[in-house]
């Protein structure tokens, strides 16, 4: 494996870790980076960007992270809450005027990040190209009625989660949520994460590939895959299909849910700048933010009998889950992505951890979790 990066001497483990998931376990490409007390300890990649030519992964390799986007809009929807911009408990309609129609009075933004809005898939089938001009996807939000009564149930909401925060960012900044974010963060740390990859970042990016064995997609009606599929405008993963997860046209365009494009480091670095900052700058969010954000507010089955697999919510970040997704502890907040691909923050611990991987596992998949094992040995 041509690999490269460091490790602090404290943090032989990750690297052992890191290594292993090569020479045992089948890992193609991948990179992972922590940073601790706002200053980097581990930063490691390794392995193959694309089978097809060979091209190895280097320090600035990006993939395709799906829904580690979600921990992008939101970490940015809590910023504005902590701004006092955005009330995360006042109605989405204060903002957004024309949200409250079909029922949709009563939702709060923490309703949204809690995937308990009733919103989880739209009705309206809409094109890719519609998806990308962002506007179809306003106003077919706005046409929709509730699944459920708002708040009493949940659903994942996919990429509906990313569309919703997405036009409150929109509403109250100017700027679609992509372009906040790299206004509001993005730019100033230097982070190689886009939710809109631009064009000439294309050339780095690594290829997916899907691990032998990993189950096809059932049923196209089937509500989780209309979520994924945006009622089959998208392909998932389609990884040698026009619109699945390979292609530019998905990832240069704004799908704030599942969309984002990153390195570890970059994600690594926003979860440190959110929990820490970064040497020595003053942190992203507040501890009282943070404290809100990590309020329980969804676990178990789903509204459509979604079996439990163990994750738990706060507003808009998964949170430490033994069985789905263990971190470090009470003060841990992420967000995962179908690739295996894994970030969070724990500022009790004083860390921020990004994975990124290029063989897409599925359910199940343990690469990031023996990382978090081997980083909790280290840091007890």
């Amino acid at each position: 494996m041509e690999h490269g990066g460091w490790a602090d001497e404290r943090f032989g483990a990750v690297a052992d870790a890191f290594a292993r998931n090569f020479t045992e376990h089948g890992e193609l490409g991948a990179a992972v980076t922590v940073f601790v007390d706002g200053r980097k300890v581990v930063d490691l990649w390794g392995g193959t960007a694309d089978e097809r030519s060979g091209r190895p992964w280097e320090q600035d390799t990006v993939v395709p992270v799906f829904s580690c986007a979600k921990g992008i809009v939101t970490v940015c929807a809590h910023l504005l809450a902590q701004q006092g911009r955005l009330d995360l408990d006042a109605p989405v309609a204060r903002y957004w005027p024309e949200f409250a129609r079909n029922g949709k009075q009563a939702i709060t933004p923490r309703m949204v990040l809690g995937h308990r809005a009733g919103v989880p898939v739209l009705d309206r089938v809409l094109s890719f190209e519609e998806i990308t001009e962002w506007t179809p996807v306003v106003r077919a939000i706005e046409e929709q009625a509730p699944l459920w009564v708002p708040g009493e149930a949940h659903e994942y909401h996919g990429h509906v989660f990313g569309f919703l925060i997405g036009e409150l960012i929109r509403r109250i900044t100017g700027l679609t949520p992509g372009a906040y974010f790299r206004e509001a963060v993005g730019d100033e740390l230097g982070l190689r994460t886009w939710i809109g990859l631009p064009q000439e970042e294309v050339g780095r990016l690594a290829r997916l590939v899907e691990a032998e064995g990993r189950p096809k997609m059932p049923d196209p009606e089937w509500l989780p895959v209309r979520i994924v599929t945006m009622n089959g405008a998208l392909v998932f993963p389609g990884l040698d299909q026009p619109h699945g997860w390979n292609d530019p046209a998905l990832l240069t365009a704004e799908f704030p849910g599942a969309g984002a494009v990153s390195s570890a480091a970059g994600l690594a670095a926003l979860y440190a700048a959110a929990a820490t900052g970064i040497d020595g700058s003053a942190r992203l969010l507040a501890p009282e933010t943070v404290t809100d954000a990590l309020r329980e507010l969804t676990a178990g089955a789903s509204w459509s009998g979604f079996p439990d697999l163990g994750a738990r919510w706060g507003s808009g970040f998964l949170l430490d889950a033994p069985r789905f997704r263990p971190m470090l502890g009470p003060r841990s907040f992420g967000n995962d992505g179908a690739g295996g691909q894994f970030a969070f923050g724990d500022d009790e611990f004083g860390v921020g951890f990004g994975y990124v991987a290029n063989r897409m596992i599925g359910h199940g998949d343990p690469r990031a979790g023996r990382l978090i094992t081997a980083l909790k040995e280290c840091l007890a």
